[in-house]
């Protein structure tokens, strides 16, 4: 009699969990330094219509296996609109902040995102925050202030652009959660990217400037990062708990260090790296802090 296969470890699926998170952190980097290079030569509006529109075939074929009708249907289709929409406006910030700042400057104020979402978890989703968390939202706050140094005349309108994303995006993904109660998230993938085009389409042309030959590729290119790192992160969140794999999710910065560096010739300054790595530093520990109360009850 042959013997039964053990049943795969949690930790095991803990750590293909994070092992693609990583890869989808670095194509979203490599997905962001391409957007970065056409921001510099297009309107944003243009840029996140194409990469949109090259996605929708992507997710298309991606989900044809397990049924692309049944995936349509949502229980809450006003939020799926609500969040595909938020989606498409926080992009929007982060393009135009890429054409204006290095790549890692624009990171260090996205990394806020998870902080943001813990402090509005409380009054959007009735979560329990408990006082070491809220320090940590404290700490992230006080990381952004070093990044952005108030009163030193360093704000500037990409920064604000930047912290108006991080807002956007946390709202996002606390619909994400309300919706995926409910809908599987190969459904919340299909309506965010289909209302996005559709969104999009009614505004972009008005922005249009006719590509160079040599640029329609790059278009391609971040569309397919961009879907391959979507896909990614739900397969990534499929094998994981959310609060596994957070605090991987910064790898993202130290990527667009290095990219930053390598293609354009930016490095961050000493506040900024500072800055970040408090805002990390806060961000991990909350991550931490809450999949041990997790794992406790």
């Amino acid at each position: 009699m042959r013997e039964a296969l053990p049943a795969a470890r949690p930790g095991s699926s803990e750590l293909r969990g994070i092992a693609v998170t990583l890869v989808a952190m670095m194509l979203f980097s490599l997905m962001d330094a391409v957007s970065k290079y056409l921001s510099m030569r297009y309107p944003t509006p243009q840029i996140l219509w194409l990469r949109y529109l090259f996605t929708v075939p992507l997710v298309l074929v991606a989900l044809a296996p397990g049924g692309i009708v049944h995936r349509v249907r949502s229980a809450h289709p006003w939020l799926q609109l609500l969040r595909s929409l938020l989606l498409v406006v926080e992009i929007g910030f982060v393009i135009w902040a890429f054409g204006r700042l290095p790549l890692a400057d624009v990171q260090s104020v996205l990394a806020l995102t998870p902080l943001a979402v813990t402090a509005l978890s409380v009054p959007l989703l009735g979560e329990q925050v408990g006082a070491r968390r809220w320090a940590a939202v404290a700490m992230g706050l006080v990381g952004i202030l070093i990044v952005l140094r108030p009163g030193l005349g360093v704000i500037q309108p990409a920064t604000l652009a930047a912290l108006a994303a991080v807002l956007l995006y946390a709202l996002y993904q606390i619909l994400t959660r309300l919706v995926g109660r409910v809908d599987a998230a190969e459904t919340s993938l299909l309506w965010q990217f289909v209302l996005g085009s559709i969104a999009l389409t009614a505004v972009a042309p008005f922005f249009w400037r006719t590509p160079e030959p040599v640029h329609w590729p790059l278009f391609v290119v971040a569309a397919v990062l961009g879907g391959s790192g979507h896909y990614a992160m739900i397969k990534a969140l499929q094998l994981a708990p959310a609060v596994v794999v957070q605090p991987f999710s910064y790898t993202g910065l130290l990527w667009s260090v290095i990219i930053g560096y390598l293609v354009f010739g930016d490095l961050p300054d000493a506040p900024t790296l500072i800055g970040a790595g408090v805002i990390v530093a806060a961000g991990t520990y909350a991550a931490v802090r809450e999949h041990r109360l997790r794992r406790s009850f």
